[in-house]
């Protein structure tokens, strides 16, 4: 396998190369160049070399994609999902082999990462079923001579692109649910976790993927994720990333009459009532709004507090990010290790600026953190900014980092409608004991996923998955919806 040596002790000397997958076969680009795939917490340890892969490598492997269709859509779909049941015990005993890479590559606490393999396990058992209930329709005729009903079909090769912050667990479960409705697929992760998706690769191979099944092509977004959106034999796209990646890429897909589901952007509420449990409410926000380094779509990262309370929660906030534990994050006590790359770093700062700037009030955090052995990462201090108003950027804007901004309201009524006057709607929560304000903002509040009393963060894999507003197109992911974007209903009329 091409991943062993990442675990068992990389060799300081030699930095491994991987390659492109397609049709069964590691072969490499055909531009023949490379790209890095760095440590975040120690950006001089290279973790591999990936193929920069042309837009000739993405047409290959579409075309061992196409060719191996019409044999996987006809195989059954019990055996189809026997895959995954195979997926599900090759996970579990590379559970720390799997966790170790994606701290080393994506940076993030190994506790997390952990966490991220179990969220995938779960995920797969639940999907693993669907093959089994790959269901259509039979209905009543207004003909007493005309039997009719509804079958669900593969579309044929479909795309895939995952983003950075959950490598392994979006990587496969928007492979998983493709290819047990009998599509053919071509992945795409993101440059920077390179490495967890060769090793998601071997272990579908290993499952018992036939040739052409999965391919993977690394590189450049820009150039792979453009071929995606024009090639009229991709008939689906399935996308997680920005914003604005996604509505162009689904504008590209969709023209030629291809599928597009995109999970994209957050600006998560958290509203916070009077009669609310403080500690559940402070607890819950910092998790969802700092762990991970706010790198979570659905983190929580603007908070409304009624005046009475409003500089206690601000204080609360303040304790508790200021006693997390920034380092490498293969220490086992760290709560946060780096973002993901230069880029994210630059991002964080920039907007921490604008938001002082633009009159708000830093109370902690705001700075690259490069003291004690971090100054060869990146390292960010999380962040909490008083005295927000609506029209500030960081009110408005997603950062993808760990900034949350506190703002004082004078009703739950006001709260509302600051929280929902926002281009995104993918997640929210609200703290409070009051059942009637409760039920009145699970109906009122304009997200695809809500909380009451819960982190922003929280979901459940058997659950569908997706936003409102400019934070979703398509159906949902994951959950009884899983399939509904993968497959096509062919109705039948049959006259005996």
């Amino acid at each position: 396998m091409q991943t062993d040596t990442i675990y068992k002790k990389m060799n300081k000397e030699t930095i491994p190369i991987y390659k492109n997958y397609i049709n069964g076969e590691w072969v490499v680009s055909v531009t023949g160049e490379l790209y890095d795939s760095k440590n975040p917490s120690r950006t001089s340890e290279i973790l591999g070399r990936f193929q920069k892969s042309s837009v000739d490598d993405v047409r290959q492997a579409i075309v061992a994609a196409k060719e191996a269709f019409p044999k996987w859509a006809n195989t059954a779909a019990p055996i189809r999902g026997e895959v995954i049941f195979k997926l599900i015990n090759l996970l579990d005993e590379n559970k720390e082999e799997l966790a170790y890479i994606i701290t080393k590559e994506v940076g993030k606490a190994i506790r997390e990462a952990r966490g991220e393999v179990t969220k995938t396990i779960q995920a797969m058992k639940q999907f693993s079923g669907e093959a089994t209930r790959l269901a259509g329709e039979t209905l009543p005729s207004y003909n007493e001579d005309i039997f009719a009903y509804t079958i669900r079909e593969p579309l044929g090769v479909v795309g895939v692109i995952a983003p950075y912050n959950f490598p392994l667990g979006i990587g496969i479960w928007k492979i998983a649910p493709a290819i047990i409705a009998g599509n053919t697929v071509v992945f795409k992760p993101a440059s920077t976790t390179s490495l967890i998706s060769v090793k998601i690769i071997e272990l579908f191979e290993k499952a018992g993927v036939p040739a052409g099944v999965i391919n993977m092509v690394t590189g450049s977004g820009a150039v792979i994720g453009k071929e995606f959106g024009e090639n009229k034999d991709l008939k689906a796209v399935s996308f997680t990333g920005s914003t604005d990646v996604g509505v162009a890429l689904g504008k590209a897909v969709t023209q030629h009459g291809g599928k597009m589901q995109a999970e994209m952007g957050g600006k998560n509420p958290a509203i916070i009532l009077e009669d609310a449990d403080l500690d559940l409410a402070i607890d819950s926000i910092v998790s969802s709004g700092f762990y991970d380094n706010g790198q979570r779509c659905t983190g929580t990262s603007r908070v409304y507090a009624p005046k009475s309370i409003y500089r206690e929660v601000i204080d609360r906030l303040i304790e508790k990010a200021e006693s997390l534990i920034i380092q490498d994050g293969m220490h086992e006590q760290t709560t946060n290790g780096p973002v993901i790359d230069e880029h994210q770093l630059n991002r964080y700062l920039h907007y921490v600026q604008t938001a002082i700037d633009e009159g708000a009030t830093l109370e902690t955090g705001g700075k690259r953190l490069t003291d004690g052995g971090l100054k060869e990462g990146y390292f960010v201090a999380p962040t909490i900014f008083s005295n927000m108003r609506p029209d500030m950027t960081i009110a408005k804007e997603e950062i993808f980092g760990p900034v949350i901004g506190v703002f004082e309201v004078d009703s739950y009524e006001e709260a509302l409608r600051m929280a929902n006057d926002i281009e995104f709607g993918l997640s929210s929560t609200i703290y409070t004991k009051n059942l009637e304000k409760a039920f009145h903002f699970v109906r009122s509040i304009q997200s695809g996923v809500t909380h009451v009393n819960l982190p922003s963060t929280y979901f459940e894999n058997h659950y569908p998955f997706g936003g409102k507003k400019e934070s979703s197109i398509g159906p949902r992911e994951q959950g009884s919806t899983a399939l509904d974007f993968w497959t096509d209903i062919k109705t039948v009329y049959m006259k005996p």
